[in-house]
């Protein structure tokens, strides 16, 4: 880091925003604003504090995610949000040399770009934007830098991307505008169906990290929650199985599996030899699932597996972006 300069890798996401700084995270919240709906929408809360407000506020705070599908809805509240987690990050001081290198997701339009750009830009004069694949596949220490064929898959809350990378580029890739919430709202539907109980998001998120599975597992855990009886209204307990959650995300790995072949398809054959070599990193929240990576790897017949740092590996690759900014001239866009 420079003397008296900030250089801050940014990864915006659906469900969880993170800053980092050399090869330390130093900011990571939620990606959720609290806005009192009168007085020009302002933001009251934000991160982890409005999060918590999910689901148990009068009607006259909104909860609202502002990125959907990996891209901003909400520019002001996305702005705020930003705003918030550099002044966190320490760099409010240092703004007008903060550098920052901010990620996107792949095949997004000029329009969404635009957003992203501008709302980078109220917050620091120098501003890089990089495709979050590239990023991803920096943090996890692929070797992209060759001519070899490296397959990276992006699970986040907003947005599946599958990427092949070769040459410190995108060679072919594909997004699908479902996630993580995605499998959310697939497991609020099959409860409601099986059991006549809605639940929210946050319940569902719950479920799907306390006993969530992509494939059947000898230990069938089980949880109690409490719902609501869609008849009646009334509470209504109900004990969840593994099992339950293996049949309500079906569908959902079913189309991720689509994806990733599509990709395939459209990728060189010289480069399949090397990714089935090499394997599938997978990264990103939805990474953690339990058993995806046993579960692609059957679907697929290529090795699929977990990265060191899912969580936080795109927000990585984006810091270190800062240093290979001349082997980065395809994939680094100064705004």
């Amino acid at each position: 880091m420079a003397l008296f300069s900030r250089e801050l890798g940014i990864d915006l996401g659906t469900m969880n925003s993170v800053i980092v700084e050399g090869s330390q995270v130093i900011v990571m919240e939620p990606t959720v604003a609290a806005i009192v709906n009168e007085d020009a929408r302002k933001m009251v809360e934000w991160g982890q504090a409005a999060r918590d407000m999910m689901g148990r506020v009068s009607e006259t705070i909104e909860i609202i995610r502002p990125l959907q599908n990996g891209v901003i809805a909400e520019y002001s509240v996305t702005e705020g949000i930003l705003k918030e987690m550099i002044k966190k990050a320490g760099a409010t001081s240092f703004l007008g040399s903060t550098k920052i290198i901010i990620t996107t997701p792949f095949g997004i339009t000029s329009v969404e770009r635009r957003a992203v750009e501008a709302v980078a830009l109220s917050s620091s004069r120098e501003v890089y934007l990089i495709s979050q694949p590239v990023s991803a596949a920096l943090g996890v220490d692929l070797p992209i830098g060759t001519p070899s064929g490296n397959m990276l898959i992006s699970l986040g809350g907003g947005t599946h991307q599958v990427a092949v990378l070769a040459m410190w580029d995108i060679v072919t890739a594909n997004t699908a505008k479902t996630g993580g919430l995605a499998f959310d709202e697939a497991i609020i539907s099959h409860l409601r169906k099986k059991f006549g109980v809605i639940i929210g998001q946050p319940t569902a998120e719950k479920i799907k990290i306390n006993i969530g599975s992509a494939i059947r597992l000898n230990e069938n855990k089980n949880m109690e929650i409490q719902g609501q009886d869609q008849v009646t209204g009334l509470p209504k307990p109900i004990n969840v199985m593994t099992d339950d959650i293996v049949d309500a995300l079906e569908q959902p790995l079913i189309d991720l599996v689509t994806l990733i072949r599509n990709t395939l398809e459209k990728t060189p054959p010289e480069l399949i030899s090397d990714i089935i070599d090499r394997g599938v990193a997978l990264c990103g929240g939805g990474a953690l699932l339990t058993g995806i990576d046993k579960y692609l790897t059957k679907a697929l017949g290529i090795p699929a597996y977990l990265v060191d740092n899912p969580m936080t590996c795109t927000a990585e690759g984006a810091s270190k972006a800062f240093g290979m900014r001349n082997v980065l001239k395809r994939s680094l866009i100064r705004v």
